[in-house]
């Protein structure tokens, strides 16, 4: 699916889009970075609360392409510029970690 899906479908709000749409193959839902670093596949989304410029970083070294922030937390403007530096589509959602999951998973399943 395309990143921009998450917005279009899902309705969850865009915080930064890189100038390409980025393709997102798999999901991976974890607030733990060291599980990411090792279980998340590469062209993935990462569904999570931490809202922060480490999460950026380990996703950059995972090959994950963009980065979902649940339960209405804040994007701090250090990951923002992290975001865009890697260029990692981020995300954000009132919804919880479960809700975002299985709803990510259902559009990732129709495209």
């Amino acid at each position: 699916m395309k990143g921009s899906s998450i917005k279009e479908h899902l309705g969850y709000r865009e915080i930064f889009l890189p100038g390409e749409d980025v393709i997102i193959t798999s999901g991976f839902t974890s607030d733990l970075l060291s599980d990411v670093m090792a279980n998340a596949e590469e062209d993935s989304v990462l569904i999570t609360i931490q809202a922060h410029r480490n999460s950026v970083a380990v996703a950059a070294l995972a090959g994950i392409r963009a980065i979902i922030i649940c339960s209405g937390r804040k994007v701090p403007v250090d990951m923002l510029t992290a975001a865009e530096e890697h260029a990692i589509a981020l995300y954000t959602t009132g919804d919880n970690q479960f809700t975002a999951s299985w709803k990510t998973a259902e559009l990732l399943t129709k495209s």
